[in-house]
């Protein structure tokens, strides 16, 4: 049993992964900013806390992730306020990192989205574009650390049921949010996708092996995606 701590507690993605973690035989605590989405996450059968990470300095964070074998980052803003965007899905993802590498935690999960980086292509005025811009900086900030990082870079959002199969693939397409946490926990038991970024859509090659294919350099069967609108 390990003991995970997911930043982000209370967003779908988030409660989804608890609860398949927590049924793993995991510790699991989700950690959240607002005091009414306790009830929300310890229904999942995880812990919850309290902290606002984006008000938080890094010693803070590392005290808080004291006694934990995993990090998943899995926090936003939530888009809509540009300065708050980057307080989150930047400065206190970084700093989170930073705790990370101060508290020795080493398996660092990024969910992060198919298309990051800096050549993002999203015009300034595009209202994506902060939120494209701080991912870039805070995954390419991780993938400078010495931590056993793997970032996930899932295609559009769906609140889809799981099919449990995926396309590993940087064509862009859509991802039901239960397919990203099936693919989050698998990730966690395979500590061989450290220093991978894994850009998937829905698909039908089941995860595993699909995690499989990537890891060993393989290229993985894919199905073509649903383009997003």
């Amino acid at each position: 049993m390990s003991a995970i701590a997911i930043i982000g507690g209370h967003g779908k993605v988030a409660l989804h992964l608890a609860r398949v973690l927590v049924n793993r035989g995991h510790q699991v605590t989700g950690f959240v900013r607002n005091p009414d989405h306790i009830t929300d996450v310890e229904e999942t059968g995880a812990s919850a806390r309290v902290a606002d990470v984006e008000t938080l300095v890094i010693w803070q964070l590392a005290d808080l992730l004291q006694g934990f074998d995993a990090i998943v980052w899995s926090a936003g803003a939530g888009g809509g306020n540009p300065e708050r965007t980057f307080a989150v899905d930047r400065d206190a993802a970084i700093r989170t990192i930073d705790a990370a590498v101060r508290t020795g935690l080493r398996r660092f999960v990024m969910v992060s989205y198919q298309g990051a980086g800096p050549d993002h292509g999203i015009d300034p005025e595009d209202s994506f574009y902060a939120y494209a811009e701080a991912k870039a900086a805070a995954d390419e900030y991780l993938r400078r650390q010495d931590l056993d990082w793997t970032i996930l870079a899932p295609g559009g959002l769906t609140d889809e049921p799981s099919t449990g199969e995926i396309s590993i693939t940087a064509e862009r397409g859509r991802v039901s949010r239960e397919n990203v946490a099936l693919v989050a926990a698998d990730v966690l038991h395979a500590p061989e996708t450290a220093g991978l970024t894994l850009p998937f859509t829905d698909g039908d090659v089941a995860i595993a092996e699909a995690l499989r294919a990537a890891i060993g350099g393989e290229e993985p069967p894919v199905t073509a995606p649903t383009p997003v609108s």
